[in-house]
């Protein structure tokens, strides 16, 4: 195996490894955990785990989004996309990426804002914040990041 081929097959696997963690880990979030923590009664306890989780989340996946990102771009550098037909796919695929990117950045200033609620004893306030990040934000990115894979295989398959 040559060097740039094993270049290129570390940077493909940190861009795999790294968009599986990101919606795997949405999808974890959203039909694992959130279904479990519904089971807690105390509702001070269950808003305090799910901001718990998200927090465990964060940590994980913002690496991730950055390695993403870092791995996008040599990508399309070392397979020479740019200025071939393949190259929309590509554009739509980045362009899905930056739209979860900015889903993300809200999820994150949603959490920040009902932990601030939370410790402040708004315990509404902090599952009026906590809410929409459940219902809409995660499932919209949860879709965006299977297509977004999809769109990779597609490229991997040319």
């Amino acid at each position: 195996m040559s060097e740039t081929s094993s270049l290129l097959s570390l940077v493909v696997f940190l861009h795999v490894i790294s968009a599986v963690l990101w919606v795997g880990g949405m999808i974890a979030i959203r039909f694992a955990v959130h279904y479990s923590i519904q089971n807690i009664v105390e509702p001070r306890i269950k808003l305090e785990r799910t901001l718990e989780n998200l927090k465990r989340f964060f940590n994980m996946v913002i690496p991730a989004i950055v390695i993403l990102l870092i791995t996008a771009v040599i990508l399309i550098i070392l397979l020479g996309f740019k200025g071939t037909p393949l190259y929309s796919f590509v554009i739509a695929k980045e362009a899905i990426w930056t739209i979860m990117t900015i889903v993300f950045v809200i999820i994150y200033i949603k959490r920040n804002k009902a932990e601030k609620a939370f410790v402040e004893g708004d315990f509404l306030g902090a599952k009026n914040n906590l809410s929409p990040i459940a219902k809409y934000y995660i499932p919209v990115n949860i879709i965006l990041g299977i297509v977004a894979i999809y769109l990779g295989v597609t490229l991997r398959g040319f």
